[in-house]
Order: structure tokens, then C-alpha cells, then sequence
């Protein structure tokens, strides 16, 4: 069998990824902090963007067609300026004193200004308090707080060592985590023990043993413990607990769980009425030791929105917020000059037309939001107006098939993306909700339901709480919403409402 070459044509079309619809898309996922750093990126590496309108030559050209003038033609207030300066030279007084402030000796001056003690204030008001910036605070960590009473000890070097690794390995909730995960290859590896810690620290067992003691004592009481039950042991008998009640949290802290009494009345062989009080006890013991401490100080997280949505007498306006973000231009004073120049032509072409698509990807980005909010407003204009039960199900299909876009756009276009709104601040993710049946009604929002079930446990008997089952039949009877069982409790569980068995209270 022969072989041969023959040219062959072929029609097909294909869809190419070009870099600039590359760029595009991955801006229009960014967030707003992300574009920021972006945007400032991209200010340092191309010259030819600005951030302002920047035309240097273009004011030399108007200062250069100037023509010079002598004082007697300068514009009145020039003139002003220059008859006040002639004066004051010609004044011996101001003289004299422009001749006594040069010989002062200014280093000496402040050199003695930073030697004198602050002089207290006297009178009261706002002219004689400190300056706000020195007002202000964070919140004390646990690991800075932990460091502190560290500091305050009198332990030897290896002991400190020791310290600051068991400090190290404590987890957000404060307890001494020594779970070295997996390997790069997904293996398990095993956990860490005292031991290897004491090692790492050149300290003998024993003594690691005596320091990790000493660190569970400190304030918090329980930190750096291992499991609940040494957490509440180590406040127990700080604290001077009996011995019913540490056998109940070295023992049965399973049934104390569970409500189940008998079974402790049983095995301590003591009145159910001992337990009561036993138990009542314990639950003052704190579980979590780092719960006053946070590593980020949620007071200063603030989340700045990308688009307003204000109601405008009968109807809502989408207004994007630009406050914050720099407004791009092309520097063409500076660009014009550089192409003059041969060996730079090529250099700046390429980052003129770098520039101008992120300026036009940016400006694509801006619309596409606010159209995608704008259609989110029309859905949505009775939550708006009467609050989160009015919120309607919706998908991202329903918003693709409004604005002539893709699923997948419009799922970029809402990730990490803020809305303030009449009823608050939303990401707008939240608006895509799943449908629930409605007895004789139209469907409603999944996030609605959420809602209604949490004001349902809100306001039952704590002492005979509400089971799911319980929860569905109110949900029918009062909402006409048809739901299973298993949907309320995937929903409590979303909402973070443990179960009736274990929201029941009993004292």
C-alpha cells in the first residue's frame, strides 16, 4: 500500500480563548478588594496607565506661551502679592524680625521641647484630649495573651521552649490540637504526643509533663487541654468541685449529654436530686476557652458594596459605587513621547493596548453587574419592600435567560459580590434560592423557610421543645408549606439549632 501527501480543506468552527477575554472573565469573578490590588498591579507595571489625567507637556506649552510680563502687567492679585513683599522689605521692623529668627538655634529648640514633661491639662474638653489615634485598640488575642503570662513566669529556657510549642499547636477553640494531618501524598501521619514536644524542647517528660500543668492554669483556666473532659476536669478541681461532680465529668459526661440521669443515679449510686445539682454545676464550666479571644476582631471587618440598590419613590434605582476605586486613563502625553522613539515603539504598543482592554474589562465588569443587579431587583421587588419572608426562589437560569448571558457568567458575576439594599447588606448569591411547595400558593424561597423554622424554635416551650416532625406540621398548618422531616433538620443544622433532645432545659 502507497503512501502519499494531499492537501485537504476543511471548514469548522472552533472557539478560541483569546488573552483578553481571558482577562476579562477572570476580572468579572474578582472581588472588589481583589480588583483594588489588581487595578495597583497593574499601575506599577504599565506606564502608560494612570490613575489621573496626567498631561504634563501639554501645561509646559501653556506656561511656555505665556508671554513674560514685568510686575506692572501681571494680573491683580500678582500684583498684590509682589507690592506686599516689596514692602515688607523695605519695613526695618520686620527686618529686625527676620534677622532674630535666623540666629535661633532650632536643634537646640526642639532638642529641649522633646527633654520637657507634658504639662497636665488643667481644664477639661475636647482641645486638651489625646488624639483619637491613640485611642484606639484590638482585641488581645489568645496566643498574645497566653505570651504575656508566659513572660510573667519563672521558667528555664528549655521549659519556655516547650511553652511557646504547646502555645503554637492550640487550636481557634484553645484546646492543644497535635494533629499533624497527612502527608504531601494523602497519607496519614501519626499524631503528635507530649513527647515529641519535649523532645523538640530538650526537656525531660516528666518536666514537660509539670509545665503543661502549669500552662493549663493559666488564665483562661482549661486552655492547651486535649479533649472537653480534661478541660472541665482541670476547671473542676481549680475551682474545688466535690467529688459526685468530678466523677460525673471524668465518667458520664455521655449521659449528661443525653439527659439520661438514671443511668448516673445508677452508677454514683446518689439522689437524682444530687445530679440536678451536680450537673447545674458543671454547665458553668466553660467549654471553650478561647471563646472571649478572636483572632480577627470582628468588629473591624467591613464589607464595602459594589452596587447600591435605593428606592426612588415608586421605584428602585441600581447605583454602582465607585468610591474607593481609581478611575483608569491612558497617559497620552507620556505615550506620544515614547513613540517617537524607535527602540521603545514596540514596548509601548504592546502596553497601549494592555492598557486599554483592562480599562474596557473593567468598565465591562462595572455593567454587567449592575444589569445583573438590576434584573435581581425586578425578581426580588417584594423583598425589598416587606423583608426576607417575601423572598422568591430563584436560579441562576432564571437571570441568564433575562439578561442573555451564560449560567456560568452570571455565577462569576454574583461570587463575592455585595448589594446594600433598603433591607441590608446581601451578598448576591444570596437570592439564588431552591423552590419549596406551597399548599394552594405560589412556591417560596428556601432561605424564607430557613427563617421560618428559627422563629418557630424561637419562640417554643424550652422546657418541651419542638421536634422536627412537630416543626412540620406548624410549617403546613400555619404557611400551607408542604416539607419532609429530614429538609427541617438539614435546615436547623444550616441555621446551627441543635436538636429538641439536646435544646431541652432542664432546670
Amino acid at each position: 500500500m502507497g503512501m502519499e501527501m494531499k492537501l485537504q480543506f476543511k471548514l469548522a468552527q472552533q472557539l478560541v480563548m483569546t488573552p483578553q477575554l481571558v482577562q476579562a472573565i477572570r476580572l468579572l469573578q474578582l472581588s472588589r478588594m481583589e480588583l483594588v490590588d489588581e487595578v495597583r498591579k497593574e499601575l506599577d507595571g504599565n506606564p502608560v496607565l494612570a490613575d489621573e489625567i496626567v498631561d504634563p507637556p501639554l501645561r509646559a506649552e501653556q506656561d511656555q506661551s505665556r508671554p513674560l510680563a514685568t510686575p506692572g502687567e501681571l494680573p491683580p492679585e500678582e500684583r498684590v502679592g509682589i507690592t506686599e513683599r516689596a514692602e515688607r522689605e523695605t519695613d526695618p521692623a520686620v527686618r529686625e524680625a527676620e534677622k532674630q529668627v535666623k540666629e535661633v538655634d532650632w536643634e537646640q529648640f526642639l532638642e529641649n521641647r522633646q527633654l520637657q514633661t507634658p504639662v497636665t491639662a488643667s481644664r477639661s474638653g475636647y482641645d486638651e484630649l489625646p488624639p483619637i489615634e491613640q485611642s484606639l485598640t484590638r482585641p488581645t488575642t489568645l496566643r498574645e495573651h497566653l505570651l504575656w503570662q508566659l513572660q510573667m513566669s519563672d521558667f528555664v529556657e528549655n521549659e519556655r521552649q516547650f511553652a511557646l510549642l504547646v502555645i503554637g499547636n492550640l487550636d481557634e477553640r484553645g484546646y492543644l490540637d497535635l494533629d499533624w494531618g497527612a502527608d504531601a501524598e494523602g497519607n496519614r501521619r501519626p499524631d503528635l504526643t507530649i513527647a515529641d514536644l519535649a523532645e523538640e524542647a530538650d526537656l525531660v517528660l516528666e518536666d514537660a509533663e509539670e509545665v503543661l500543668k502549669m500552662i493549663q492554669r493559666f488564665d483562661p483556666i482549661g486552655v492547651a487541654a486535649r479533649d472537653l473532659r480534661e478541660c472541665l476536669m482541670i476547671q473542676a478541681e481549680t475551682l474545688g468541685f466535690d467529688d459526685v461532680e468530678k466523677a460525673i465529668i471524668q465518667d458520664h459526661l455521655h449521659n449528661v449529654e443525653r439527659r439520661n440521669f438514671a443511668a448516673i443515679v445508677k452508677a454514683l449510686k446518689i439522689e437524682l436530686e444530687e445530679v440536678y445539682e451536680a450537673v447545674q454545676e458543671i454547665q458553668k464550666l466553660e467549654s471553650v476557652p478561647a471563646r472571649n479571644f478572636a483572632e480577627v476582631d470582628e468588629k473591624t471587618i467591613a464589607i464595602t458594596p459594589d452596587v447600591y440598590v435605593m428606592k426612588d419613590g415608586e421605584k428602585f434605582v441600581v447605583a454602582d459605587n465607585d468610591k474607593g476605586m481609581q478611575r483608569l486613563y491612558i497617559n497620552e502625553s507620556l505615550a506620544q513621547r515614547m513613540l517617537k522613539d524607535p527602540k521603545a515603539k514596540e514596548f509601548i504598543s504592546e502596553k497601549l493596548k494592555s492598557a486599554q482592554w483592562l480599562i474596557r474589562a473593567i468598565e465591562q465588569r462595572r455593567r454587567t453587574i449592575i444589569r445583573v443587579t438590576e434584573c435581581i431587583v425586578e425578581k426580588q421587588r417584594e423583598f425589598l419592600e416587606k423583608g426576607v419572608a417575601y423572598l422568591k426562589p430563584m436560579i441562576l437560569r432564571d437571570i441568564a435567560t433575562s439578561v442573555g448571558m451564560h449560567e456560568s457568567t452570571i455565577s462569576r458575576v454574583t461570587s463575592n459580590k455585595y448589594v446594600h439594599t433598603p433591607q441590608g447588606l446581601f451578598e448576591l448569591k444570596y437570592f439564588f434560592n431552591s423552590s419549596i411547595s406551597r399548599v394552594a400558593d405560589e412556591d417560596i424561597a428556601s432561605e424564607s423557610v430557613k427563617q421560618a423554622i428559627k422563629k418557630i424554635i424561637l419562640v417554643e416551650d424550652k422546657s418541651n421543645p419542638l421536634s422536627d416532625q412537630a416543626i412540620v406540621k406548624i410549617l403546613e398548618d400555619q404557611d400551607g408549606i408542604k416539607i419532609a422531616r429530614r429538609t427541617v433538620a438539614k435546615y436547623r443544622e444550616m441555621l446551627g439549632i441543635l436538636s429538641s433532645s439536646k435544646r431541652k432545659k432542664m432546670f
